[in-house]
């Protein structure tokens, strides 16, 4: 038995989950989500809170069991205090501002990088009050959206493995490599 999947989801106030068929709903008060369960898999819903359980013993089943609770537990507190990414930009004359919804890079090519957010999702440039970089925050109700956005910025320019510049993730730590060796330093 899954240990992750025997975990009750708790359902906090102010969420509403329906299930119809193999279609999970759950509203919350930042918004609404959906998601489609296989086959083997069943919801049971009993005073605030919620039990995933499988309706077979095959490896398929099994493997879903966890992954699936673990994936509404995700929709409950995407839909209740959402899901937040940020990014750091690092680099000399690196700029990120927004125009309207867009997000506009200058991280070192010859023309500005626009970014739209994909849906259900939003962008915003921020600052860092103690080390003064540039932050790129995303937020959203929707963890693989959330994350897929920040995952398309920080692939406009990787943190370069010799100086570090460029974007990454906020507590990232990008290991420098060592610039060239000097043959024969220092011999005459």
């Amino acid at each position: 038995m899954s240990r992750i999947g025997k975990r009750p989801i708790l359902l906090p106030k102010g969420v509403e989950v329906h299930v119809e068929g193999n279609r999970v709903t759950v509203k919350g008060p930042k918004g609404e989500l959906t998601h489609e369960l296989p086959k083997v898999i069943q919801l049971q819903q009993e005073n605030g809170t919620l039990h995933v359980l499988r309706t077979s013993d095959d490896r398929f089943a099994r493997a879903q069991h966890g992954l699936q609770r673990t994936l509404i537990a995700n929709m409950v507190k995407g839909v209740t205090e959402g899901y937040e990414k940020t990014l750091e930009l690092i680099g000399v004359g690196y700029r990120a501002q927004m125009e309207g919804k867009t997000l506009v890079l200058q991280v070192g090519y010859s023309h500005p990088v626009r970014i739209e957010p994909l849906e259900g999702t939003t962008i915003s440039v921020e600052q860092d009050p103690q080390t003064r970089t540039t932050l790129i925050v995303v937020r959203g109700i929707d963890k693989q959206r959330v994350g897929q956005q920040a995952a398309n910025i920080r692939a406009v320019r990787p943190p370069d493995p010799y100086k570090g510049k460029g974007l990454r993730y906020r507590g990232e730590v990008v290991r420098l490599k060592p610039g060239k060796q000097q043959v024969g330093k220092g011999k005459k």
